[in-house]
């Protein structure tokens, strides 16, 4: 199955940790990071999607991805 994650968080080292930390878990990048303003917040927000392909799994919409 090919799995699909959306991270995102704030524009510092923490939102860096979560992205290297998939990586080295298995997932691959996506498509290109993504970077907005939160007015509600005022701070500045990155988003990146991840890929991971597990065989031998089927899909549960009720599995917590980031443990895969």
């Amino acid at each position: 199955m090919k799995l699909y994650r959306f991270l995102s968080g704030p524009d510092d080292a923490s939102f860096c940790d979560k992205v290297t930390a998939a990586l080295n878990r298995g997932w691959s990048l996506s498509g290109s990071p993504t970077y907005a303003y939160d007015a509600r917040s005022n701070t500045m927000r990155c988003g990146q999607a991840v890929v991971k392909e597990v065989e031998g799994k089927d899909y549960d919409p009720r599995m917590k991805l980031s443990e895969q």
